[in-house]
């Protein structure tokens, strides 16, 4: 039962992600040089994202719910090699056997499963948003001043409005804490929190490739062989 259940759990995150990814490339497709088509995109857009807040309320309340009464937690299968240089090396071994991918790849309608970054592991990662919470808290333990800089630059203001990361969580969508008064979106698609991640490692000078990511689909088809 606890396999089925966070299964179900993480399949709801899944459709939420796919949704998301769903709404930008429908935008993406528009002819915004139409004003017909523009203006019933937006009132599509906007329907859309009505719908989507209401699915987004439900399932985080239903996945709450789930996880109080099972006592079964998404992240419980999880492995970082941050604070055991042995664990390290052992999961670094482990994903070494895996694909890996840099973050300019297209990741929407995919599943991770870790990454490495500047040489630390984390396996076990089952969500998007997970896996960019995960980055976030590693990069503000190294240097808080850095992160917490990012809240006053231009960067920090996405295209379409509304913040990447905020002191005051009531001003995002769906916001993650990741320190004091510091909160990041996480109401992002896959692409979308790649996105932020590049912009991550940008701010602290990190080369693109030393981060290194890891789907589960790769883990799957190489069971099927």
């Amino acid at each position: 039962m606890a396999d089925r259940t966070r299964e179900i759990l993480e399949d709801l995150e899944a459709v939420r992600e796919n949704l998301l990814a769903l709404s930008d490339e429908i935008w993406t497709s528009i002819n915004h040089n139409d004003p017909e088509a523009l203006e019933e995109g937006v009132q599509f857009k906007r329907a859309y994202n009505e719908k989507m807040a209401a699915f987004d309320r439900l399932a985080s309340e239903l996945s709450t719910m789930v996880q109080q009464f099972t006592s079964i937690r998404l992240e419980e299968h999880e492995e970082s090699g941050e604070d055991d240089e042995v664990q390290n090396e052992r999961i670094i071994r482990a994903l070494d056997r895996e694909t890996p991918h840099s973050i300019d790849e297209d990741f929407e309608y995919k599943r991770p499963y870790g990454f490495i970054l500047d040489g630390r592991g984390t396996s076990g990662v089952r969500l998007w948003n997970r896996l960019f919470t995960l980055i976030c808290l590693e990069l503000y333990r190294r240097d808080p001043a850095r992160f917490r800089e990012l809240l006053d630059r231009p960067e920090n203001v996405r295209k379409r409005g509304g913040l990447l990361f905020s002191r005051d969580p009531a001003r995002l969508r769906k916001a993650q804490k990741i320190a004091d008064g510091l909160h990041a979106e996480i109401n992002h698609s896959a692409n979308g929190l790649r996105d932020v991640i590049r912009l991550l490692l940008a701010t602290y000078e990190i080369p693109k490739d030393r981060l290194q990511i890891f789907l589960r689909e790769d883990r799957d088809a190489e069971g099927d062989d």
